[in-house]
């Protein structure tokens, strides 16, 4: 099974957050999950990107592969724990 860290959609329309979420990657962009390691949103009150490193790290180390748009997100800004 192929596992990858990547983000899940949710919030309203213009509105969004997202979930950073362990995921198989055959299963739709907000379809079942393995594990919730985050959330990020993108617009508003200075939240920003929340993320459990220990688990980003556990799951790098066992092979999970982190999208490209996720990639990007942790070069640019950093992560408060969670």
């Amino acid at each position: 099974m192929a596992v990858h860290i990547r983000m899940s959609r949710h919030g309203t329309k213009k509105l969004p957050f997202y979930r950073i979420v362990v995921t198989d990657h055959r299963s739709r962009r907000d379809g079942r999950f393995i594990e919730n390691i985050g959330t990020f949103h993108p617009a508003g009150d200075a939240k920003g990107l929340v993320l459990d490193k220990e688990r980003l790290a556990y799951w790098q180390g066992k092979g999970a592969l982190a999208s490209h748009t996720l990639t990007r997100l942790l070069k640019k800004q950093p992560a408060t724990p969670a």
